[in-house]
């Protein structure tokens, strides 16, 4: 029986000093990690957990990769920051290499230093360009928990402030075929009318006052709520129509997550701005960017942009991001992401057989999310969405078990989600669904 290691003070220090996000601060008992490597991470007592969801779903080449820690080592003998009006060597080169990995004719980024201000800076620039005010974006969606980020998602996260939202956010809904608002009987009849939709909802709002539509390449942590076939393509052609630009938050599905370089990419559509962050460098340094099309970049020729951030491409970030690209290509990431994600699908079908409460999943790449449910044929779910404290005991069950198992993934409501780095190989995808297997078996005790 292993004895647990004695909890160092640096470890209590975490709680006496610091605030954990999303979180109630009394009686934490959070992860005491010393050591990350490839899946998995360790804790001070030795115990080895495997990683099933890359964090936040942004440590994309797994943990713990030299090659980037080498990368930042040597540009920190050259330029460890410098103010953002200069220019660096580093930054020019992930200019460069963002362009070319970016849709055709989205050749300059503004980089910022994480998701949520990536989306704030898109957000502006669609203002400033369209001298409209106003962004349609989904009801099932996160774009981040800075004031503007949250008021354009729809995670009831942001309801605590509701009282200071940004205004001029529009909300429509998803095309969640699973659960399809309009009941409909095909993934090509939801996108249709859940495009139609969109465009009414515009057209209330006067499409005129419309500077943008948001959305996420791939849906992520509202549930991977997969966009039917066309739905992409039918929203674009709604903002041609009316002169919206389009912005593709790829913060959480850019970057190999969905087995290519950005989610939107799996739909033919070339945004007119996509927000990006988490895989650009896999989480070993922060670093976010905003990437335009070339007519919004024209814009700003001859008119000040008013952005700006103290550590906008910073040097040692920029040096990361670097690193991490090339890993993606030269480890064939995307080609491994897109076996292991088949893989995933093809086992997670058999345990259909085994756990009456796995309602649906849904996956692209390895971006995926298991849905769980009372009754499949009801679709009623073993915990509500948004659900109370006293109606999460089926998650915190299973949640406990994940943890008590050796696994670390995002458990939300009646979702788990399948998303590890995407170095994974199959006996570490084994792995980890033989936990998840057991974990769900809690949920199969409350189905009917």
């Amino acid at each position: 029986m292993q004895t647990a290691a004695p909890v160092s003070t640096a470890f209590n220090d975490n709680l006496k000093h610091t605030l954990f996000a999303w979180s109630k601060q009394a009686g934490l008992n959070p992860l005491n990690i010393v050591k990350t490597k490839g899946v998995y991470l360790y804790e001070a007592s030795g115990k080895k957990i495997i990683d099933f969801s890359s964090q936040l779903m942004n440590v994309n080449i797994g943990h713990g990769d030299t090659r980037v820690n080498e990368a930042i080592i040597r540009q920190m003998d050259e330029v460890s920051y410098v103010v953002p009006a200069a220019s660096t060597e580093v930054r020019g080169r992930l200019g460069k290499r963002v362009a070319e990995i970016a849709p055709e004719g989205m050749n300059k980024t503004f980089f910022t230093l994480g998701g949520a201000d990536a989306i704030e800076n898109g957000i502006k620039i669609a203002r400033v360009v369209t001298g409209r005010y106003k962004i349609i974006s989904l009801y099932r969606s996160y774009h981040g928990s800075t004031h503007g980020a949250f008021s354009a998602g729809g995670d009831p996260r942001k309801h605590a402030v509701d009282s200071n939202q940004v205004p001029n956010f529009i909300h429509v809904e998803n095309p969640y075929f699973y659960r399809c608002p309009w009941h409909s009987s095909t993934p090509e009849e939801c996108a249709e009318r859940a495009a139609a939709h969109m465009e009414q909802v515009i057209q209330y709002e006067n499409p005129e006052s419309v500077a943008a539509i948001l959305m996420e390449g791939e849906s992520g942590s509202s549930g991977c709520i997969k966009y039917p076939p066309g739905y992409w393509k039918k929203v674009k052609a709604i903002a041609d129509k009316y002169g919206i630009l389009t912005i593709s938050d790829e913060v959480m599905s850019g970057f190999g997550r969905t087995g290519k370089w950005f989610g939107v990419d799996n739909h033919d559509v070339a945004p007119d701005i996509i927000c990006m962050a988490k895989g650009l460098t896999s989480g070993y340094l922060p670093l976010g960017g905003v990437i335009v099309s070339d007519k919004i970049a024209k814009h700003f020729d001859e008119k000040a942009m008013p952005l700006g951030l103290t550590y906008s491409a910073h040097p040692l970030s920029c040096a990361a991001a670097l690193a991490v690209i090339d890993i993606y290509d030269s480890d064939g990431l995307f080609a491994n992401t897109m076996k292991m994600g088949k893989y995933i699908e093809e086992q997670i079908e058999k345990m259909k057989d085994k756990h009456p409460s796995i309602g649906d999943f849904r996956n692209t790449g390895l971006l995926g999310c298991i849905e769980l449910v009372k009754n499949r044929k009801t679709k009623e779910p073993v915990t509500p969405w948004n659900a109370k404290p006293d109606k999460m005991e089926v998650t915190n069950k299973i949640a406990a078990k994940l943890k008590e198992l050796g696994m670390f993934t995002f458990v939300r409501w009646n979702y788990i989600f399948v998303a590890p780095p995407l170095i994974i190989n199959k006996d570490e995808v084994d792995e980890g669904l033989d936990i998840l297997s057991k974990a769900i078996s809690i949920a199969d005790e409350y189905c009917n």
